[in-house]
């Protein structure tokens, strides 16, 4: 099963199946998302989908009030094109705004020196993908950390903490078997050492988990 926040395309008979099953008011825009060959992106499972089927979202760049519209539907898994990663961080830096190009290609060197993978999903993403104008001045920058070991979890935390000073940095680190919390989360629970629970997301369902089983997963990976 591939994990939250993956960039999914559909089969062009798979856009029109989608369409057909979704509500009338998103039938327009799922046609333009065919038609740019734009991906929609893997989202939380609800109960009631069936097996065959993926649920999958679309952002739309913020209106004039600067909301943003949220697209929730449902597709087959025989109707996927391909599916990929989120984007990487390093390949995101040329479309980095100015305001972030600085102190993002520092953050992103030192992730590099420190062996340490970041991805990048939201706002900027879209952004990047659609070339649609979705940042605005109080744009995150929500990034997808996944550690391999303990010791990078911590470093991966560690240079996450230092640049939120100088960066809007925002994301989740994803655990075993897609178990992802926010980072900020995590990073609190750390300080205030054992026993400290954390909201978890996985692939289809919200809960309450001690930080100390989701380290314990590293560990034994």
């Amino acid at each position: 099963m591939p994990a939250r926040h993956s960039l999914v395309w559909l089969s062009a008979d798979g856009w029109q199946r989608a369409a057909q099953a979704a509500p009338a008011d998103y039938r327009a825009v799922l046609a333009r998302w065919q038609s740019r060959d734009w991906p929609a992106v893997l989202r939380r499972r609800q109960p009631d989908t069936p097996e065959d089927q993926l649920c999958l979202g679309l952002a739309l760049p913020p209106d004039a009030n600067g909301d943003k519209g949220r697209i929730p539907f449902q597709a087959q898994f025989g109707d996927v094109g391909r599916i990929a990663d989120p984007l990487a961080l390093r390949a995101a830096l040329p479309h980095a705004p100015p305001a972030w190009s600085r102190a993002l290609h520092a953050f992103a060197g030192d992730c590099l020196h420190s062996g340490i993978a970041m991805r990048i999903y939201g706002s900027w993403a879209w952004q990047i993908l659609t070339q649609q104008n979705y940042l605005t001045r109080t744009s995150d920058i929500d990034l997808l950390f996944t550690p391999g070991s303990t010791e990078e979890f911590r470093r991966g935390i560690a240079l996450l903490a230092q640049y939120a000073a100088r960066l809007p940095l925002d994301g989740e680190v994803v655990f075993a078997d897609g178990q992802a919390v926010a980072w900020k989360e995590c990073w609190q629970a750390l300080q205030a050492g054992n026993g400290q629970q954390v909201l978890v997301k996985t692939r289809s369902a919200v809960r309450l988990a001690p930080m100390a089983d989701l380290v314990a997963t590293l560990e034994n990976a």
